[in-house]
């Protein structure tokens, strides 16, 4: 058993605004039209100064992973708090042998060294729950000595404190390949395929060795701070084809949150820009997902945050 994960909560703080930190002030209200020009000039020098090194064409570098799931899992609050913090029992014997296959990329294929999904497993397993006195250890099971609590608004299940009680349990694992979104386009990567009794669909790992993947480069980011009424993007959430979904990194109070795009045949830049909010407003950044259609299936080109640069990967799934 190892040791119990512990939960942070941060307070919420008041601001005046919703400004990122680092951002210039404004000078009064900006147009859209503005904010399309202050874009398209940063974005540009963004691509020129994207310069990755030859890894990124003929090595493994993964933008998202390695734990993905393959379709929907169907989460209940408990079974999402657990996934999200890594607790699984396990009820079959996980086989220690190790297997070899090959990445398979748009552009031709690469063999590298795999984990055996005992050693995948336990990459997965990051501890146990803090035990929660008086609950059951899995969902529908009686209380000793007392009467079920069901989830509800005056259930367990309303509070993040009172959901994090309960291991996912591993009733099966069988070897395959997922599709993975790398710096060379969409890979089939082998992987170790986790069946879970609490949820719909398994919980895979991917079967790469460490020691195997290149980490994603680090970009230059232009000097000077992010015109204030544009903002950042955060990550994606999906890719298809030529339409991608990206997160936005906006302010509690922003309102007018519109997508921004740069497309180019090697790189697309994105970001968005927001109308900014006056008064007291909560310092805390939201995601917020918006969608944009490129005039060109995505295919092996980074998408690159207008803010830092970097590379966008793909978020949790």
């Amino acid at each position: 058993m190892r040791r119990p994960a512990l939960l942070l909560v941060l307070p919420l703080l008041l601001a005046a605004g919703c400004a990122p930190n680092g951002a210039e002030p404004a000078d009064g209200p900006s147009s859209g039209s503005h904010h399309a020009e202050a874009f398209d000039q940063r974005a540009t020098e963004v691509a020129e100064a994207w310069r990755p090194g030859t890894d990124w064409r003929t090595g493994y570098v993964p933008l998202e992973g390695p734990t993905l799931l393959t379709g929907d899992p169907r989460f209940t609050p408990e079974t999402e708090a657990a996934f999200r913090a890594g607790w699984y029992r396990a009820q079959v014997p996980i086989p220690p042998t190790r297997v070899g296959d090959e990445i398979r990329f748009p552009d031709g294929r690469l063999t590298l060294p795999l984990v055996s999904a005992a050693e995948a497993y336990r990459q997965l397993d990051q501890g146990d729950p803090l035990p929660c006195p008086g609950r059951p250890k899995r969902p529908g099971l009686p209380t000793p000595g007392g009467p079920t609590v069901e989830p509800g608004p005056d259930g367990w299940a309303t509070s993040t404190s009172q959901t994090a009680c309960l291991s996912l349990t591993v009733t099966g694992v069988t070897y395959g390949t997922v599709p993975v979104r790398t710096s060379r386009g969409e890979a089939q990567v082998p992987a170790w395929l986790f069946t879970i009794e609490e949820l719909a669909t398994p919980v895979v790992r991917l079967a790469v060795a460490a020691t195997a993947i290149t980490a994603v480069p680090e970009a230059t980011a232009p000097a000077r701070a992010l015109p204030d009424g544009l903002v950042a993007a955060q990550d994606l959430t999906a890719v298809d084809g030529a339409r991608l979904t990206v997160r936005l990194g906006v302010g509690a109070c922003d309102t007018g949150i519109t997508p921004l795009v740069r497309e180019r045949p090697d790189v697309v830049v994105v970001g968005g820009s927001v109308t900014r909010a006056t008064g007291l407003c909560p310092a805390v950044l939201k995601l917020e997902p918006v969608t944009v259609t490129l005039a060109a299936p995505l295919g092996a080109r980074p998408v690159l945050d207008v803010f830092t640069g970097a590379p966008l990967t793909i978020a949790p799934r």
